[in-house]
């Protein structure tokens, strides 16, 4: 097919553009027979009449939710299907009792998150609480977080920490307000945060150099990967090419050993603390040893 459009179309076209109209021919194909057929053997929620590729992100104007309402009333005030993601259905609902069924009555059922390889990759199967599918790993999971780290008794000892630090941070806002220099929130937000998680999980000195500066690093490149584009997730029969499925798994394998290496070193200092005395985490043996258990035995 290849052979049959450069002799078709003119020698002067960059083969990259070749490729570009190969690939929106072929999802254009394969998504016109999904919706010529798919719907004959499920039963779909109305859904307005969509172009190939792009789907309905057309009818989406600058207020969404101006939009969403506009377009609830033309095809459904319940619920309604838009693919604004590639094709990757969406389900709009739209009124109280058919959000009160999807959050409350089904919620078990739509609980989950959807499968990303990158979230599979970093958070090793997904293991990490607030990506863990929906089931029995996910509720011990959630017991291990309430009893160990969320407990009214453990929130007040943090209470302190928490004081300190955002009088650390209000600091740096009086001392740069003194010499008329700017501030950027964004950044004083994000170290802020990343100083406050390392203080209450591994204790106030408890990063050496330069690990704190790391732990904000991936911080970023782990949210830059979760939330950044990833093809596989808007066009799903793309994730049978094997070589943007290696490229993707590649970014998330390096952020993942990194974190590993980061937090291996974290734990053994943590360790030889622990066994001086001088620890003051809440990254106790008990919990550790919990967790792996309860994450080999699922």
């Amino acid at each position: 097919m290849v052979d049959l459009l450069q002799k078709l179309l003119p020698e002067t076209l960059p083969r990259a553009w070749l490729f570009l109209f190969l690939f929106c021919l072929i999802v254009s194909v394969q998504y016109w027979f999904t919706g010529k057929f798919g719907a004959k053997r499920q039963r779909l929620p109305p859904s307005p009449p969509a172009l190939p590729i792009i789907g309905h992100v057309h009818l989406i104007g600058s207020l969404p939710h101006i939009s969403l309402s506009g377009l609830a009333g033309k095809h459904g005030l319940d619920v309604m299907l838009l693919r604004l993601q590639g094709t990757v259905p969406n389900l709009v609902v739209s009124s109280s009792s058919t959000a009160e069924a999807v959050l409350r009555t089904h919620d078990h059922v739509l609980a989950s998150r959807p499968y990303s390889v990158v979230s599979d990759t970093i958070m090793y199967r997904s293991s990490v609480i607030g990506f863990a599918p929906y089931g029995e790993y996910w509720r011990q999971a959630r017991k291990l977080v309430t009893t160990h780290m969320l407990s009214a008794k453990k929130v007040q000892s943090f209470r302190g920490a928490a004081a300190e630090e955002v009088s650390m941070a209000m600091a740096k806002i009086n001392q740069a307000a003194a010499t008329d220099a700017a501030v950027d929130m964004s950044e004083l937000l994000h170290t802020f945060a990343n100083d406050m998680a390392c203080r209450i999980v591994w204790g106030k000195f408890f990063l050496k150099d330069g690990q704190s500066k790391l732990f904000g690093e991936l911080i970023k490149d782990t949210s830059r990967l979760l939330g950044g584009f990833n093809l596989e997730e808007y066009f799903p029969a793309v994730g049978r090419v094997g070589v943007l499925k290696k490229a993707v798994c590649a970014k998330a394998e390096r952020v993942r050993n990194r974190w590993a290496d980061l937090l291996d070193k974290v734990i053994d200092d943590h360790v030889s603390k622990r066994k001086s005395g001088s620890s003051t985490s809440f990254l106790g043996a008990p919990m550790v040893h919990q967790h792996k258990k309860i994450y080999q035995n699922i």
